[in-house]
């Protein structure tokens, strides 16, 4: 009898031992299965830093722009019609001692030209900056020549850089005897490093406790994934949604302002972009998002085609007759054609990939494509913001 029930305990161990590492071998492969999920969900979602979505308010870049004169070129400046070219010569020669009225001045080997920069945050004097240098005229082109000494303004009117030297032209104009060639767009010009900062846009970081970051694209879910993020690499609850453009992020005590934001424009965040469909009419262009979704849809598309030809006949009279002249008679013809129904037919589940090969199928041109998403997006089967540029 005390056999018996020694088997029977260990039995009962044995079965224990076998549920439990049942049960383990279960809750390993329940764990890792989730661990897969939420590996194959987070890879999947978009990441991005935040210095790639996002701006400090405050630390911005700043227009400049300035008016001069380009000198040194080759017959190909602006003609005695634009005056004001002369003026400035006229005015730049009194300057340096020389009187000559701007009447008196005939020269083609000038233009005028716009100045244009842009002024970094932190510069400070001696900081160089490119430039980009426009005729202002009717000059032909600005390759050859050189930029004097131009002040460049701000917004404020007051005097930031100084911009001068030789100009580098991506392109170039040819006239000989009545024939041109013209290759890209020679009236535009670009000096690097063509500007020298004389007067820096104060901007102090020392002693600020909190700083604004702005979503280049507004979008509260990105706003939270973004402070989340950040609260979680700081160890500390700094930056707070206020909306969903804008984060405030508190700066610590005696914390170091550059480190912490080097620190936070590293952080890689999910981004959460909106469905989009990007639409340039004047080019044909159109760009569709990958987050767009599209629902069951039948489309018929066809079109008509109006062709108006106009030839002209000469009408004679007829040999040995009086009275009779030449005339042109103009003879119109116009042909209308019905062009047939394509259809295309997109199921549920139906992918932006199906739409276009079901659009080059039929041979839908690049209008016809904008039609049809414009009529999709009316008609509820296209779930996505159209932006025509």
């Amino acid at each position: 009898m005390y056999i018996v029930k020694k088997r029977q305990k260990l039995e009962s161990k044995k079965l224990i031992r076998g549920l439990s590492a049942f049960l383990s071998c279960l809750l390993f492969v329940i764990s890792s299965a989730c661990a897969l999920s939420s590996d194959s969900i987070t890879s999947a979602l978009r990441q991005a830093r935040v210095k790639d979505i996002s701006s400090i308010e405050g630390i911005r870049d700043n227009q400049l722009v300035g008016y001069g004169i380009v000198v040194g070129l080759q017959g190909t400046g602006d003609s005695q019609q634009t005056t004001f070219p002369a003026q400035t010569l006229a005015s730049t020669l009194l300057r340096m001692g020389v009187s000559v009225p701007a009447s008196a001045i005939r020269v083609q080997n000038l233009a005028a030209v716009f100045v244009a920069a842009t002024l970094p945050p932190f510069a400070r004097p001696g900081t160089k900056l490119d430039i980009t240098v426009s005729s202002a005229g009717d000059a032909r082109s600005l390759e050859g020549g050189l930029l004097l000494m131009t002040p460049l303004y701000g917004s404020d009117g007051k005097i930031y850089a100084q911009a001068q030297g030789p100009l580098v032209v991506g392109g170039y104009s040819i006239n000989v005897n009545g024939n041109s060639k013209q290759y890209n767009h020679p009236n535009t010009a670009r000096v690097p490093f063509g500007a020298m900062v004389e007067r820096g846009v104060p901007l102090d970081l020392e002693g600020k406790k909190q700083f604004s970051l702005l979503l280049n694209e507004a979008d509260f879910r990105t706003a939270e994934a973004m402070a989340l993020a950040i609260n979680q690499s700081l160890g500390r609850p700094a930056a707070h949604v206020l909306d969903s453009r804008r984060i405030d992020l508190l700066v610590a005590a005696d914390e170091e302002i550059p480190a912490l934001l080097a620190q936070v424009e590293s952080i890689e965040v999910p981004v959460f972009p909106r469905a989009k469909v990007v639409v340039n009419e004047r080019t044909g262009t159109v760009v569709i998002g990958g987050t767009v979704v599209l629902q069951p849809v039948s489309i018929l598309h066809g079109g008509l085609a109006v062709n108006v030809v106009s030839e002209f006949q000469v009408s004679q009279p007829n040999a040995l007759s009086s009275g009779g002249t030449t005339q042109v008679v103009q003879q119109t013809r116009i042909d209308a054609q019905d062009k047939p129904v394509n259809r295309i037919e997109l199921k549920q589940g139906a992918t932006v990939d199906d739409l276009v090969r079901s659009l080059q199928t039929i041979g839908a041109s690049a209008r016809d494509v904008i039609s049809i998403l414009q009529a999709m997006k009316s008609a509820g089967a296209l779930e996505a913001e159209i932006e025509v540029l």
